[in-house]
């Protein structure tokens, strides 16, 4: 893997994203089709509104999984951050830092963290900006 950076930073994961989502909207199309070919056919009508409702239930459990285990992923890297924070300056995160931010913080090298918080706190820097404003990128390889 090249060493990572503002430009590469962003993974996705093929098997979520390029193969699951487009297997989902395909069984979705099917469904859909499968549900209007046996409006009529009352025999039909059932197994076809649950394979619909299922297919509907699948998708919208894809990003809210996604979004669960970013959530879980966003608390420990603010308390991570937090703690880098105390160590290196024996005072904790300013607190007008929102999450968004410690998370772009997360990828400041000790030498830049504590000047950047700080700045970030001050103007409000967005995640990105701060993202940007770091020289040296430390990497963070276990954000899915």
């Amino acid at each position: 893997m090249d060493t990572q950076n503002y430009a590469n930073h962003r993974r996705f994961v093929v098997a979520f994203h390029f193969v699951l989502f487009p297997i989902l909207v395909l069984t979705l199309g099917g469904a859909v089709t499968n549900l209007v070919l046996s409006w009529g056919d009352h025999t039909r009508i059932y197994s076809a509104s649950l394979i619909f409702v299922l297919t509907l239930s699948v998708i919208m459990l894809m990003p809210l999984s996604r979004m669960f285990a970013l959530k879980a992923q966003d608390r420990a890297i603010r308390a991570e951050e937090n703690l880098r924070h105390f160590v290196l300056t024996g005072k904790l995160l300013d607190p007008k830092l929102t999450t968004r931010q410690v998370i772009g913080l997360r990828f400041a090298p000790d030498a830049e963290f504590v000047a950047l918080a700080q700045r970030a706190a001050a103007e409000g820097l967005s995640e990105d900006d701060i993202k940007k404003a770091v020289k040296n990128w430390k990497a963070d390889t276990y954000r899915v």
